[in-house]
């Protein structure tokens, strides 16, 4: 094993244990990278899962800041050095990579890389990422050192150890897959059921509304006595549709709400916007406590709507969402760098890009809603709740 400083029994527990805390794959995929540029002392490290288009459905890196990452532009494409990894599933192990004849396609803004060692993360004989570490650092010395041939850079025992941390990342990553698929088949299948419920609940009082009305619009003329009573029976059974479908909304609250609380639902649906547009998405958040189920509904409603608005519309590269304690409540801002627009015009034109919604949802539970934007100078939206 290696000698560095995180290396013995204790430092290889540390790193598995905490790979299997995590159950959501993002999560996941960030540990195993962190806690193999630790175990390896390595000054960068990046794990790739393929997609099926010659690209990577997700890539993370540990080592490089935001703004290099930003820097460094679109994901990379399975080329050279990471083609190998996934297509041959052997490790690579190089003492200067960029002498290597597959070294292409780098970025400019991408960190200078020498020493390097990949692993393939294999399910049984399905390659399901690629795992790679740069820059071998001594105590020190750091990355800069000296390389003459044979120093300073990665050793086959620091592979051996890699291939361990290899195997367990391919059983942390497939159990988190399982978990975020059997949650979605189960919220799928939740959702399924109370929207037939809803549809055959709402469908018969509705069909009551019309006969009733039909029957007064009949009555009007020759019993208008009658046909006050069958008025009044079409506004009772307008309440009874409305307090159905209340109920309704009740039940359809998410279930990841309930399990996991607010933070942890905005967290992971975060994760996936990041991983399904172009457009960043970061979540943070600061001093929050739990708050009246009503009210952590709302904000998450008003944080989805928002999302969706600067995602489909805004243009935007970035959108920050965070939750941060305001008194006893709590306050939420989604704030994108996207087109913006002016709110006035908006309303005049009767486009609410759900406003409206927001406002209401936002006043429902006590709270207050603030939207500030611009042509070209993005827009943010603010939530404010009074907490218990």
């Amino acid at each position: 094993m290696s000698q560095g400083p995180r290396s013995g029994l204790a430092a290889v527990s540390s790193a598995l244990l905490a790979m299997s805390r995590h159950l959501e794959v993002r999560d996941v995929l960030k540990t195993i990278v962190a806690s193999a540029r630790e175990l390896l002392d390595a000054q960068y490290a990046a794990l790739g899962v393929p997609d099926d288009h010659g690209g990577f459905a997700q890539f993370v890196v540990d080592g490089v800041s935001d703004e290099q990452w930003r820097a460094i532009g679109p994901l990379p494409r399975q080329h050279g050095i990471l083609a190998a990894m996934l297509h041959e599933a052997k490790p690579e192990r190089l003492a200067d990579v960029r002498k290597d004849p597959r070294f292409e396609g780098w970025p400019s803004a991408h960190p200078d890389l020498a020493d390097f060692l990949g692993l393939p993360i294999r399910d049984g004989d399905e390659v399901i990422g690629a795992l790679f570490l740069a820059n071998k650092l001594r105590p020190g010395q750091g990355p800069s050192c000296p390389k003459p041939e044979g120093n300073c850079g990665f050793t086959e025992e620091d592979e051996e150890l890699l291939a361990i941390l290899a195997q367990h990342a391919a059983i942390a990553l497939t159990n988190a897959r399982l978990y975020e698929r059997s949650r979605e088949l189960t919220i799928a299948e939740e959702r399924s059921r109370l929207a037939h419920e809803l549809h055959d609940a709402v469908s018969q009082k509705l069909f009551s509304l019309r006969l009733t009305a039909q029957a007064a619009a009949a009555l009007v003329d020759r019993d208008p006595a009658r046909a006050k009573g069958e008025l009044h029976q079409v506004a009772s059974l307008a309440a009874e549709a409305v307090e159905e479908l209340r109920a309704a909304v009740v039940e359809l609250r998410p279930a990841a709400l309930d399990e996991d609380g607010l933070l942890a639902t905005l967290r992971t649906q975060t994760q996936v916007l990041d991983r399904a547009h172009t457009a960043r998405v970061t979540f943070r958040s600061n001093g929050f406590r739990a708050l009246p189920a009503s009210q952590e509904e709302a904000l998450l409603r008003v944080a989805q709507e928002a999302l969706h608005n600067a995602l489909r519309h805004s243009g935007a590269a970035r959108v920050d969402v965070s939750v941060e304690r305001r008194g006893s409540g709590a306050v939420l801002r989604v704030a994108d760098d996207g087109n913006g627009f002016d709110p006035t015009t908006v309303r005049r034109a009767g486009r609410h890009l759900g406003l409206v919604s927001m406002r209401d949802r936002a006043g429902g539970v006590g709270g207050s809603l603030t939207v500030e934007s611009a042509p070209g100078k993005g827009t943010t939206i603010e939530m404010e709740v009074p907490g218990g």
